[in-house]
C-alpha cells in the first residue's frame, strides 16, 4: 500500500463523514473499520510484509484508522445533538397554557365515592383513619370477638400470608375493621382513664380482600366503617347519623332508613341496615320495598374491653357497608366486575371531572 493510496482513502473518507447522515455514517463505519473494511484489510495485510516495510507500513495505516474514527466519533456526536434537540423541540410542552376543554381523565366512581363520603362526615366532626392492608391475626379476628371456629377464618374464605412455624398468619385484612381496633388501643394508650378523654370519631374507608368473584363480589373490593366511641353513646346516635348520611349520598331527603336485628360478633345489639326503595322500578327512596345495604350496632363490651377501653363507663356503636354496593346502587351499575376492568369508555361514562370536587353544597 502506497502513502498516496492511504491519502487517497482518507480525502474521500472524510468529506464522505462529515455529510453522512445516522445510516450513512454506520455504512461508511462497516465499509471502513468493519470486519471486512478497508483499514481492517489494510492491517491484515501488515503480516505478509518485511518487518522494517511492515513497521513503517503499520504506523501509516494507524494513523489513517485514528484519523478516521475521530471523524466518525464527531459526526455522530453532531448527529445525536441534532436528534435530541429535535426531539426536545417536539415534546415541548408549554406548562402556562390552560388545560384542555376535552380532558378525557376522569375520578374513578369508587374514587368519587369515597371523597363524597369524606365531605358528608367532616361536618359530623369525624376523621379519616386508615391501616394497613395486612394484618394480624388479633386486630381482624380476635380483638372483633371473631372466635377461632368462626367461619371467616377459613382458608375459602380468607387470604393468608405464610408465617413462622408456631405463629399465627398474617391475613390480607377482610374488612377495614382492624382500623377501629387500632385507634381504639391507641386512645386506650394515651388517655386511659381520663376524666376528660374525648370522643373517638372516626370513619375508614379503603381496601378488603376476600376469597369471592362473581357480578356482586370481588376479591379485592372497598368498604367504609365508622366508629363512634364516647360516654352515653346510644343507639338514636347511631340512626341520627346513617340518617343524615344516607340521605346526603343519595340525594333524598326523606329517604326512609330501617334498623333491622341481626348478629355480628363485634356488635350487641346488631342491626342490618335497610333504605326503602322499589323492587319493580329500583328507584331509591321510592316505593315500599326494603334493601339492605349495611351492617350496625353498638360495640361489643368484649371488644372494648380487648382494646384497653372500660365497657361500664364507655359505650359505641359502629357501622359499615360495601363502597361498590353503594355506589353500584346510586349510578345504576348492574355488575361490580365493570369497576376493575380498566375500559375507558366505562370510565369516562360512570366517572367525574377531576375538577369537580365534592363538596356538600354541590347537593350531596
Amino acid at each position: 500500500m502506497q502513502s498516496d493510496d492511504l491519502k487517497s482513502l482518507v480525502e474521500a473518507a472524510l468529506p464522505a463523514i462529515a455529510a453522512a447522515d445516522a445510516g450513512a455514517l454506520e455504512e461508511l463505519r462497516v465499509s471502513l473499520l468493519g470486519k471486512n473494511g478497508n483499514v481492517t484489510l489494510l492491517l491484515k495485510s501488515l503480516g505478509g510484509m518485511d518487518p522494517d516495510a511492515r513497521k513503517q507500513a503499520g504506523a501509516e495505516i494507524n494513523l489513517v484508522k485514528t484519523q478516521i474514527t475521530d471523524a466518525l466519533l464527531a459526526r455522530k456526536t453532531v448527529l445525536d445533538v441534532a436528534a435530541l434537540d429535535a426531539k426536545l423541540a417536539a415534546e415541548r410542552i408549554d406548562v402556562t397554557a390552560p388545560p384542555r376543554p376535552d380532558s378525557t381523565g376522569a375520578i374513578h366512581p369508587i374514587s368519587r365515592t369515597m371523597e363524597e363520603l369524606a365531605a358528608i362526615f367532616a361536618p359530623m366532626g369525624f376523621a379519616i383513619a386508615e391501616g394497613p392492608d395486612i394484618e394480624t391475626d388479633w386486630n381482624n379476628f380476635t380483638a372483633l370477638n371473631i372466635p377461632a371456629h368462626h367461619p371467616a377464618r377459613a382458608m375459602m374464605d380468607t387470604f393468608y400470608l405464610q408465617a413462622p412455624e408456631g405463629q399465627r398468619p398474617p391475613v390480607l385484612r377482610t374488612h377495614t375493621s382492624p382500623v377501629q381496633i387500632r385507634t381504639m388501643l391507641d386512645w386506650a394508650k394515651a388517655h386511659g382513664l381520663a376524666e376528660n378523654a374525648p370522643p373517638i370519631r372516626i370513619v375508614v374507608p379503603g381496601r378488603t380482600f376476600r376469597a369471592d368473584h362473581d357480578a356482586t363480589h370481588s376479591p379485592m373490593f372497598h368498604q367504609c366503617e365508622g366508629l363512634v366511641i364516647g360516654e352515653g353513646i346510644h343507639l338514636g346516635h347511631l340512626k341520627g347519623v346513617l340518617n343524615d348520611m344516607l340521605r346526603a349520598y343519595f340525594g333524598v331527603p326523606e329517604l326512609p332508613v330501617r334498623l333491622r336485628a341481626s348478629y355480628f360478633p363485634f356488635t350487641e345489639p346488631s342491626m342490618e341496615v335497610d333504605i326503602g326503595w322499589s323492587r319493580k322500578t329500583g328507584e331509591i327512596g321510592g316505593g315500599t320495598d326494603w334493601l339492605e345495604i349495611g351492617g350496625s350496632g353498638m360495640v361489643h363490651p368484649n371488644v372494648l374491653a380487648n382494646c384497653g377501653i372500660d365497657p361500664r363507663r364507655f359505650q359505641g356503636f359502629a357501622f359499615g357497608m360495601g363502597l361498590e354496593r353503594i355506589t353500584m346502587l346510586k349510578h345504576g351499575i348492574n355488575d361490580l366486575r365493570l369497576f376493575y376492568e380498566s375500559d375507558v369508555r366505562w370510565l369516562r361514562h360512570y366517572g367525574v371531572s377531576p375538577l369537580s370536587p365534592a363538596s356538600l353544597h354541590e347537593g350531596l
